[in-house]
């Protein structure tokens, strides 16, 4: 069995790593020109399925290394002022493993065949039931299996699915990562709070590694390369709709929503990285009707992308990983037919991705409450 993979996310690689482990072709083709030409280094909370998903999907070898590049997650979720005084609580306390997205991504790039610069233009069943990707500078690939893991903007959806298209909410986010340093002690209690303010929300989180990610790549597993990254905090501030900051830097359009806040909470920002520091919008696809039965599927925020404020966009895009690779297993082992076990993929993934979309929406006004959600 051959598997063409469009997009090398979070999912993509990850499901891409489980087919190699279990001696299942895999390519990965990315419309990007490299590998790391876009900003991605946002540290992520995953839930006990998304870390154990991850954990399948890699080659045993790496789990000590993947343990030691991780932190446990526990934060009390309170809503603080600018002066960051508690004036409130958002819920339950979250826990769960953090993870920074750029060092698991380099992870799963480990020993995988990525074709860049490589934008799929379009695909053909073919008579023999495989199908043929097209792309705009690259020659065809033939596979048993298409699986378009190619974001919120996908191209496999656009032609699979052209009646599923992404709903803007209408909210934008500046995210930005800053060095964790003693300066910033004092914004202990803010990691996992929400400080709210001048009609915006701003999200805090550590990234502490048990020890820094090239080094322990280097002791643990040498035929891996991790980034050469620290300690940091991630910063997001979520602004109202139509809260666009025009010409202004990411770092600039969050300074000027900041005025008279605490000093630190303003030094945080001041000292960010600019390289990663972006506006995003939030954009969501909401899983519609399941298209014919063949050998084309969608996976993660191509079929259900949800609001960032859910905090299940990854655990659920390496569910999505983790279940398309056990399926693809039984088949390639003789026993149930492609075709199949696709089907009893797409069957869980609708219903869970429905559930998964619905419920980071739900969250959503309590940080945007203007949001559009129709």
């Amino acid at each position: 069995m051959r598997v063409s993979v469009v997009g090398a996310g979070l999912g993509g690689l990850a499901l891409a790593q489980g087919l190699r482990g279990a001696g299942i072709e895999a390519d990965v083709f990315e419309r990007d020109p490299g590998v790391v030409a876009r900003f991605q280094g946002y540290r992520l909370v995953l839930n006990p399925s998304g870390f154990q998903a991850v954990r399948d999907c890699l080659p045993t070898r790496w789990h000590p290394l993947l343990d030691e590049i991780v932190m446990d997650a526990s934060a009390e979720q309170l809503i603080l002022d600018p002066q960051l005084k508690e004036i409130g609580k958002l819920g339950a306390g979250r826990t769960g493993i953090v993870v920074d997205r750029q060092v698991l991504r380099h992870l799963l790039l480990t020993g995988l065949t990525v074709h860049t610069d490589a934008a799929l233009t379009g695909y053909d069943v073919l008579a023999d039931g495989k199908v043929q990707a097209q792309f705009a500078r690259r020659t065809p690939a033939t596979a048993d299996l298409l699986v378009g893991a190619d974001g919120v903007t996908s191209a496999v959806r656009g032609v699979l699915s052209p009646q599923t298209i992404p709903t803007d909410t209408g909210v934008r986010f500046v995210i930005g990562r800053t060095p964790l340093t003693d300066e910033f002690a004092g914004l202990s209690k803010a990691y996992g709070s929400k400080i709210t303010g001048d009609g915006v929300s701003l999200l805090l989180g550590a990234m502490r590694f048990r020890t820094p990610p090239k080094q322990a790549a280097e002791q643990l597993a040498p035929d891996v390369t991790l980034p050469d990254i620290g300690d940091y905090v991630r910063w997001a501030m979520i602004l109202p709709p139509n809260g666009s900051p025009g010409d202004l830097t990411a770092q600039d359009a969050v300074l000027s929503r900041m005025e008279g806040w605490h000093p630190e909470l303003r030094a945080l920002i001041e000292q960010a990285d600019p390289d990663n520091s972006t506006l995003l919008s939030i954009r969501v696809v909401k899983p519609g009707e399941r298209w014919a039965s063949g050998p084309v599927t969608l996976l993660g925020d191509a079929i259900h992308a949800t609001s960032p404020t859910g905090g299940n966009g990854a655990n659920t895009a390496l569910r999505d990983a983790d279940l398309l690779r056990r399926c693809l297993i039984e088949a390639n082992e003789g026993r149930q037919d492609l075709l199949s076990a696709v089907g009893d993929y797409e069957r869980q993934m609708f219903e869970y991705g429905d559930e998964a979309v619905r419920s980071s929406l739900e969250k959503l006004p309590a940080f945007a409450p203007e949001a559009k959600l129709s």
